[in-house]
């Protein structure tokens, strides 16, 4: 069982759920969960998350029903220079972000167009993990970029809603595989994330961790269990 679930989304993100952050939290208790990241979507996501939202999460409760809460954001990457949808001021005063590319906002480029705007984007210091970069629709350098996360201090994610089923982002399984390779070559460390929309589907990792340990990928460079780990790799560098 994996103790630490950072890839969620609540009400706020506008889509796909109405439970709020506490509905959230006693979903995580609930399964055992010690450490939950809210990252609702931000602003150019149609009825998501506006500036006052997450200006408003540096006062909220860091623990609840017993489960510590880590309050960040899903940015949209909106161009290959990495210019994303919430001014750096309340960046800096989240505990981290998710930098994602949506076709909404970023249309499908080339390989060297998607890389680039990854690559750019984790220059910014408040960008610890790159978003379901397997999505089958973009064309990306992944060693470039998974050696790129490894000088900036950036984590990987293996998404379980990109694995699972139910998935929308067509057979990301070869793209995670390389993924997965290019992590263990340049000792890159990943979180496994539900992306949850609501509780129903907080700390289920069944997919992705299957694939992973599929792989034979190390255990040491799964932050899930290490929480003092990974809340020192999200801090703001």
């Amino acid at each position: 069982m994996y103790l630490s679930d950072i890839h969620t989304h609540s009400i706020a993100s506008g889509h796909g759920t109405s439970c709020t952050i506490s509905d959230m939290a006693k979903a995580a208790s609930r399964r055992g969960l010690k450490l939950l990241g809210i990252t609702d979507h931000g602003p150019a996501t149609l009825a998501a998350g506006t500036s006052s939202y997450f200006r408003s999460l540096t006062y909220s409760p860091r623990k609840r029903f017993g489960v510590e809460l880590l309050y960040g954001i899903e940015l949209n990457i909106l161009d290959t220079d990495g210019k994303v949808d919430l001014e750096q001021e309340l960046l800096n005063k989240l505990d981290y972000a998710i930098a994602s590319m949506h076709d909404q906002n970023f249309h499908p480029g080339t390989q060297k167009e998607n890389t680039t705007a990854f690559l750019n984007v984790m220059e910014n210091p408040v960008v610890k993990i790159l978003g379901h970069i397997d999505n089958a629709q973009y064309d990306v350098d992944y060693d470039a970029v998974v050696k790129a996360a490894g000088e900036n201090g950036v984590i990987l994610e293996i998404n379980e809603a990109s694995l699972a089923p139910y998935g929308y982002r067509g057979d990301t399984r070869a793209n995670c595989a390389q993924i997965l390779a290019c992590c263990r070559k340049h000792l890159v460390p990943i979180v496994l994330s539900s992306d949850s929309h609501g509780s129903e589907h907080i700390g289920d990792f069944t997919y992705a961790a299957d694939f992973v340990h599929e792989t034979m990928f190390p255990e040491s460079l799964i932050l899930n269990n290490q929480i003092p780990k990974l809340k020192m790799l999200l801090s703001i560098r």
